[in-house]
């Protein structure tokens, strides 16, 4: 321990920076800020009140000059050089950084955040080139003394070639470097630079997070870097392949303190300087370093010796809520190291709750980050779906440790390999955390029912893309899609079933063990092998290689029909418009897969089967009389089923009598399968609409959830229509009994259900009872909301119950019932609550206060960034917002498109969430002329939603011509007489 003040030659080359003088400064500056930020043009960071210090030697033994570098961007026109492609050469190697990274917490004089770095990477040179192309992005450069922007020196006996021209490429986000001769293969080389950047709120890179603790603003510094944002941090040969070792130092104020990946080192100064032990080899993507004062809590798992810290604002550190995630951490680690084979690769485990966080969480190798809504946990503010969401991203980011982090993608086209790999197994780590809640079941609602939706548009895509066609940043965020997370889950989930759990965690367990890189699925050696060594049973002449090329290569899926009266079964190309097939891209499978159907006849579990080719004739699925055919047993194949007319009057009447004699997850099936078949013109819609009746009778959450999910359709189409009426009154009657038994089994709403799903139907029959206007529901919440005005420091809401009974008092309030919630997601000290208040929020019927909730979300001050978009959303799912909303994006597409950044994951909901009720030739017109107003300014990663919305309206439009007048009449029909 000691005293005093501790400057190192960084903090000296850090003052040469920023002692230029203001007029260079803002000059070099400029362009990074612009582009930045829009409101930040033409300003720049001074030296923040540092002593300005002469020139120093860096060390490699070169004179800094004291000055900052613009970009020099060449006035040619565009060309074949390799610095105007995406991809980085493959000549060099990098093998470790030194980075050393200074952040401001406090702003300059121009009202800036900054941070200053110095850097250098050791690289191999494994092609003779004359040419070091490094990413770069938003960073400026001090030149050296050889007037460059960066110094090249040679670690082994021959000298490096001097640099002739250095520039930045901002287009494809290069720090171009050309050379006067050749580096050598096999030789290293070390390349030094020192460079300054916006700590901006911009959710990437190295960025601000903001938040008030009693009454005191304070800043974190923090990292987002996947896919492709490790370059604003830093120059680096920025893709996942390029792994390389990492040493880092932190300088920081005073009373904060650092995390990072690794172990922290001893050598560590309170006042001024963290360094931190080196890190394994591994991808830029996974990187993460962050300094704030908060507090932290830890254990030692003696089963698995790993340090396991949970970190947060002091408030939450203090109020318990990082209590449960600490729980459930050790025990899932554990169940990984079973699953996997492999003990946990690090000698620690620290997770951190950010207040700004664009994702919900990131698998930084042994730094998790994630949204507070994400890890922390109130039992007296969080609800059972809080609860559960805590538990399965845990468990998703630390599978990630061993399948990602450990083994990782060679390039972002198979995506999906990682993040499906993660979705699906985030399941079983969650159920080994909390084995009363049978979880498993509940991936069929949350990511293979609604991964169909998207995936039976002709403008979906493949799960594995080409290389070369994922280059640019915002084609690489694209595809963190449902296709690439729920898709990948629900097509791992049936692999792992037909091959069996075992088989499918013993060939993974080899890959982990074995593998550098993750080819597991496309190669399927590993798997074949364990296949083999178990006698699973494949169709002949079928490997795990040819069935899995066909789910993965080809877009979309099966429908596979089967007529009862004849034994034949067959499979189509599942679209939802049909007439869209034409433009479905060419598959070399033709659009046929290898589908393992496991199916039950009158109850009775029948042997798995395949179908191979188009048609196949199947003499065992013939039945008469009563007997019934269900297929597709607990969804564990990624199709949809349909049968003859015949079977679905079998069904239909099971459902009617004795729906317990179809499993629960195959009762939520045949709902979604039905309307979705309806919707593709296989079967009629009042056929679809018939699967609702029997739910008088059922109390399961899944089925109902299942049924609301896909009636939600209907009201989205109808809910400006005179078919709205009858909608409601239809529904409300088929919730009453559901309501009533919530009521009876709770002591009239005082008590909470006991099972997990229980939780969740009792929600549902509030929120539909309610919206449906029920009087003694819209009572009960009104009550509720009422008794909380009155005494504002006691909610009597259970925190299950709060959103649904939030969004209900608001929409049947007026002004003061929205002021109030506003003040109280103002004043909410956990972002679970903030985030169930900010939805409630959009539910008024208020055009005013919608319109000014969609100005607040312009305002990071009201409505943080990450925030800002899935509150649009909310506003546009209320048949009062949706217009407005549109009006509003459009608006102020270029500022959103701006602000928010291009490549940000939320873009693709953005789009597809404002026009998900659009319906209308008019509203078809619009959304063209969007598209083609906002050619310019772009759609980054929701490019492809533009498309999927003109698909989908055209399709919405198609179908309520056809069906408005069967639906209208099916309604009336069913609605119970007075």
């Amino acid at each position: 321990m000691g005293g005093g003040f501790y400057i190192s030659k960084f903090v000296g080359v850090v003052g040469i920076v920023f002692g230029a003088g203001a007029v260079a400064t803002v000059i070099a500056l400029a362009v990074v800020y612009s582009q930045e930020v829009a409101k930040n043009e033409a300003v720049s960071p001074t030296n923040g009140g540092s002593t300005i210090k002469p020139p120093v030697t860096t060390p490699g033994g070169s004179t800094v000059k004291p000055q900052i570098t613009t970009p020099v961007i060449p006035t040619t026109a565009p060309s074949n050089e390799p610095w105007d492609k995406y991809r980085l050469p493959d000549t060099l190697k990098p093998d470790h950084y030194n980075l050393t990274l200074w952040p401001r917490l406090t702003v300059n004089a121009q009202d800036l955040y900054i941070f200053t770095g110095k850097s250098y990477v050791v690289f191999q040179c494994v092609k003779e080139t004359d040419l070091i192309l490094i990413h770069s992005n938003k960073l400026n450069y001090t030149k050296w003394g050889d007037d460059h922007l960066a110094k090249l020196s040679a670690l082994g006996s021959t000298p490096a070639p001097t640099i002739k021209k250095s520039w930045l490429q901002p287009t494809t986000q290069f720090l171009v470097l050309e050379l006067n001769g050749k580096l050598a293969v096999g030789e290293s080389y070390q390349l030094d630079t020192v460079f300054v950047g916006e700590l901006a709120d911009d959710l990437g890179g190295f960025y601000r997070s903001v938040y008030t603790e009693e009454g005191e603003e304070k800043v974190v510094a923090t990292t987002q870097m996947q896919p492709t944002d490790a370059r604003k941090a830093f120059p680096c040969f920025d893709e996942p392949a390029m792994k390389a070792i990492f040493h880092i130092t932190l300088l920081h104020p005073p009373m904060t303190k650092c995390c990072i990946m690794i172990l922290i080192k001893t050598s560590y100064c309170p006042v001024w300087r963290t360094s931190f032990d080196k890190t394994k080899k591994m991808s830029t993507y996974l990187l993460a370093f962050i300094v704030s004062d908060y507090d932290y809590i830890n254990s030692t798992n003696d089963n698995l010796n790993v340090q396991i810290r949970i970190y947060a604002r002091k408030k939450a550190i203090a109020d318990g809520q990082g209590e449960y995630a600490l729980s459930k951490t050790g025990p899932i680690l554990k169940f990984f190291e079973k699953y996997y084979n492999a003990t946990y690769p690090l000698p620690k485990s620290d997770q951190i709750a950010l207040p700004d966080f664009n994702a919900g969480a990131m698998e930084n190798w042994g730094l998790i980050t994630y949204r507070e809504t994400a890890l922390l946990y109130d039992p007296k503010m969080s609800s059972n779906s809080n609860k559960e969401r805590i538990a399965t991203i845990i468990a998703h980011e630390l599978a990630h440790m061993w399948f990602g982090n450990l083994v990782t993608l060679r390039w972002w086209n198979d995506l999906w390999l990682n993040e499906g790999f993660a979705s699906y197994v985030e399941y079983l780590g969650a159920n080994e955390a909390e084995p009363d809640w049978n979880i498993k079941d509940l991936i069929v609602l949350g990511d293979v029912h609604r991964v169909f939706a998207v995936d039976a548009l002709a403008s979906s895509h493949p799960l594995s893309s080409r290389e070369e066609d994922i280059q640019k940043p915002e084609q690489i965020s694209e595809l963190f899609d449902a296709i690439s997370y729920s898709k990948g889950a629900s097509v791992l989930r049936m692999l792992s079933d037909f091959l069996s759990e075992e088989v499918f965690s013993t060939g993974l367990s080899v890959c982990t063990v074995y593998y550098h890189i993750i080819n597991i699925i496309l190669s399927n050696t590993v798997l074949q092998v364990a296949v083999n060594s178990t006698g699973t049973s494949l169709p002949t002449g079928q490997t795990v290689h040819s069935i899995m090329n066909r789910w993965v290569l080809q877009m979309g899926f099966p429908v596979v029909t089967i007529n009862t009266t004849t034994g034949l079964i067959n499979q189509q190309h599942f679209l939802l418009d049909p007439s869209t097939a034409g433009s479905v891209p060419p598959s070399d499978f033709k659009y046929e897969w290898i589908v393992p159907i496991r199916w039950m006849k009158t109850g009775v579990v029948q042997q798995q089967t395949w179908l191979e080719d188009k048609t196949a004739h199947k003499p065992d699925m013939i039945v008469t009389g009563n007997n019934w055919i269900l297929a597709n047993l607990n969804v564990s194949g990624y199709y949809r089923v349909n049968y003859d007319n015949t079977n679905w009057e079998r069904l239909l009447g099971v459902l009617s009598s004795h729906h317990e004699s179809i499993p629960v997850i195959n009762r939520a099936q045949l709902v979604d399968d039905a309307f979705n078949l309806a919707r593709a013109k296989y079967i009629n819609t009042t056929l679809a609409l018939r699967t609702t009746k029997y739910l008088r009778s059922e109390r399961e959450y899944m089925p109902w959830e299942s049924a609301l999910d896909n009636l939600d359709f209907f009201y989205l189409m109808f809910d400006r229509s005179e078919i709205y009426g009858i909608m409601q009154t239809y529904l409300k009657y088929q919730i009453e009994p559901l309501f009533k038994h919530f009521g009876n089994i709770t002591g009239n709403w005082t008590e909470v259900p006991t099972g997990h799903m229980d939780q969740y139907n009792q929600a549902n029959a509030i929120r539909v009872a309610c919206s449906t206007g029920m009087e003694e529901c819209q009572t009960l919440t009104k009550g509720w909301y009422s008794q909380w005005m009155k005494d504002s420091a006691n909610n009597p809401i259970h925190p299950n119950l709060r959103t649904t009974v939030y969004c209900s008092a608001i929409a049947a309030g007026g002004a003061a019932e929205w002021e109030f919630g506003w003040d109280q997601f103002k004043a909410a000290t956990i972002a679970i609550e903030a985030d169930k208040l900010r939805s409630a929020l959009a539910c008024t019927k208020q055009p005013w206060l919608l319109n000014k909730y969609l100005e607040y979300t312009l305002d990071a001050n009201k409505i943080r960034k990450q925030d800002a978009t899935s509150t649009i959303v909310y506003i546009a799912s209320n048949v009062v917002g949706q217009s407005l909303a549109w009006d509003f994006m459009r608006d102020r597409w270029n500022y959103i498109f701006t602000q928010y950044g291009g490549g940000s994951f939320s873009f693709s909901n953005l789009i597809n969430g404002v026009t998900k009720r659009f319906s209308t030739e008019f509203e078809l017109k619009q959304l063209k002329q969007f598209q083609a107003d906002n050619s310019e300014v772009g759609f980054g990663s929701g490019t492809l939603a533009v498309s999927q919305s003109i698909e989908r309206t055209t399709a919405n439009i198609k179908w309520v011509a056809e069906n408005k007048d069967s639906v209208q009449t099916w309604f009336t029909t069913e609605v119970p007489k007075e």
